[in-house]
């Protein structure tokens, strides 16, 4: 499957990517009432853009402080040349506390989001970052507070 850009978009598809964005529940006959379409029509992009794997999955945004999980923290995990492979993202993945796991470039291997209730939770969960062979350092970064986070895709059209 090839990249899709902004560009390679219609408005109509943007347009239907942008209300899903904002809230995936809004139906196709919302949609297609803003853009004067048939909500079958809407249903039948909708499909076609998961298809191509634009639309990845709907997912309900859970407020962590409400769930007890008041504790943002980043973990930059380095390995040695031989760590940081396939095997310890299948085993970093497993931990459920565990939001994001990206390999970057620089000195680390890995930069991992996490939410936990507390430091001592917060403790427990390293501990089990630490558990990975071939880990050779981490370090932890706690969040005080969040200004801006966002799972939403800028989908302007990119200039020709």
């Amino acid at each position: 499957m090839g990249v899709v850009t902004a560009a390679a978009l219609d408005e109509v598809d943007r347009h239907i990517l942008r209300a899903l964005q904002a809230n995936a529940r809004t139906s196709n006959a919302d949609i297609a009432r803003e853009l004067d379409m048939a909500p079958s029509a809407i249903l039948e992009r909708i499909r076609k853009l998961e298809q191509r794997g634009i639309i990845a999955g709907y997912e309900a945004r859970l407020a962590p402080k409400a769930l007890g999980l008041g504790l943002t923290a980043f973990v930059f995990a380095r390995f040695s040349a031989a760590g940081g492979g396939a095997e310890t993202d299948r085993a970093l993945a497993a931990i459920p506390e565990l939001s994001e796991i990206h390999h970057v470039a620089g000195e680390d291997c890995l930069l991992i989001k996490l939410r936990v209730r507390d430091t001592d939770d917060l403790s427990r969960v390293l501990g089990q970052i630490k558990q990975q062979p071939e880990l050779l350092q981490t370090r932890t970064t706690i969040v005080l507070s969040t200004a801006k986070e966002s799972a939403t895709l800028a989908l302007e059209a990119e200039a020709s």
